[in-house]
C-alpha cells in the first residue's frame, strides 16, 4: 500500500468529507476551496475536484501537473477538463453512472407525466372539477434515448420493463450487441431516423463540441407531434431557442428538463410561462444520499489508486467524457 497525498477542492465543511476517514491513516489529505489552503503543502498525488471546483484546480495547475490522477466528484466534465489537463498524461475519473438510478426513475416518471396528464388532472382539482378523460399508456410505446451512458442504460431497464420499446443512439453501436433493454441501436449518422419513431425522447449526453446542439429544428421537425422530450444530461445538448419554438408551436408536445443552457434558469424565461413543460432546477439526481454515493465512489476508487489496481470510470480526455 503506498502513502499518498490528496487534495481535496471542497468546502471544508461539507459533511460527506467525513467519508475521507476510510482511507488509510497515512494518506495526507489537504481540504480546501481557496488557493491559500495549499499554498504550504506537499504536491499532491492525487487531486479530488469538487462541485464548482474547476476554477481553482486550473489555478492549481502548475503543482497539480505533478499529480498522478485527478477525480471529478460530479460526472459533466465540462467546468473540469481544460487544455493543459487535457494535453498532460494524468488520468481523469469522474463520477458517471454514481447517479443513474434516481435519473432513471425521474426519465419514466417524466414520461408518466405526459401520458397520464398530470397536469389536466391537478388543475381540475384545484378548480374543483369533476373531469373524466383518455389517458394512454406507455407499454407499446418508443422510447429512444440520445448519449447511451450510466443514465441512457438506467433509463432504458425502467423503460423496457413499463413494455416500451427502446431505441438508443450512440457513437459506437456495436457496444449494445448483447443490451437486452435495447430493442435497436443507431449510430449518430442516424439521429434523426431514430428521432422520428420516437414517443419519447431521453438526451443523456455529455456536453461535447461534437453533440452541442446536436438535438435543433431540423431534428424537432421529425418528431411525431405528441412527442415528449427529456433533458436530464447537459443542457446546451439542446438548442433551447429551437426547443422552445417548437414547444410554443404546439410542434411536439412536451418537454421535462432538468438541466439547461444557463443555470440558475433566468427569470423570464419563456420556459417559465409554458404549460407544456416540466422544469426540474437541476436536482433531479439530489436523493438524500447524492453527494455521500458520489464521494463513496471516489473513496472506493482511491483505494484502488493506493493499491496500484486500475481506476474506474475513467475518462477519455479527448473526448470529454
Amino acid at each position: 500500500m503506498t502513502e499518498i497525498t490528496l487534495w481535496v477542492l471542497s468546502n471544508p465543511a461539507a459533511s460527506y468529507l467525513r467519508l475521507l476517514e476510510q482511507l488509510p491513516r497515512e494518506t495526507t489529505i489537504i481540504v480546501g476551496n481557496l488557493a491559500e489552503a495549499f499554498e504550504r503543502s506537499p504536491a499532491p498525488d492525487a487531486v479530488l475536484a469538487g462541485i464548482g471546483q474547476g476554477g481553482l484546480l486550473r489555478d492549481l495547475w502548475p503543482i497539480i501537473s505533478k499529480a498522478k490522477w485527478v477525480h471529478s466528484f460530479t460526472a459533466g466534465m465540462e467546468s473540469v477538463l481544460f487544455p493543459a489537463l487535457i494535453e498532460s498524461d494524468i488520468p481523469v475519473s469522474n463520477a458517471k453512472g454514481v447517479f443513474g438510478r434516481s435519473l432513471g426513475e425521474f426519465a419514466i416518471a417524466s414520461a408518466l407525466f405526459f401520458a397520464k396528464d398530470f397536469p389536466r388532472m391537478i388543475a381540475s382539482r384545484q378548480a374543483g372539477k369533476w373531469d373524466p378523460f383518455d389517458v394512454e399508456e406507455l407499454t407499446g410505446r418508443t422510447f429512444g434515448i440520445v448519449g447511451y451512458g450510466g443514465i441512457g442504460r438506467a433509463a432504458a431497464r425502467r423503460a423496457k420493463a413499463m413494455g416500451m420499446k427502446v431505441l438508443a443512439m450512440r457513437r459506437h453501436p456495436e457496444r449494445c450487441a448483447a443490451d437486452p433493454s435495447i430493442d435497436q441501436v443507431f449510430a449518430p449518422p442516424q439521429l434523426n431516423e431514430m428521432l422520428a419513431a420516437c414517443d419519447y425522447i431521453l438526451a443523456c449526453a455529455p456536453n461535447t463540441p461534437e453533440t452541442r446542439g446536436m438535438i435543433g429544428t431540423a431534428q424537432f421537425d421529425v418528431m411525431k407531434p405528441d412527442a415528449v422530450i427529456i433533458n436530464l444530461g447537459r443542457g446546451p445538448v439542446i438548442d433551447e431557442a429551437a426547443l422552445v419554438t417548437a414547444l410554443v408551436d404546439r410542434r411536439i408536445k412536451g418537454a421535462a428538463l432538468d438541466v439547461f443552457d444557463v443555470e440558475p434558469l433566468p427569470e423570464g424565461h419563456p420556459f417559465y410561462k409554458l404549460d407544456n413543460v416540466l422544469l426540474s432546477p437541476h436536482c433531479a439526481d439530489h436523493t438524500p444520499g447524492w453527494l455521500e454515493e458520489s464521494m463513496q465512489f471516489f473513496v472506493d476508487n482511491c483505494l484502488r489508486f493506493i493499491d496500484g489496481k486500475p481506476l474506474e470510470n475513467l475518462v477519455d480526455k479527448s473526448l470529454g467524457y
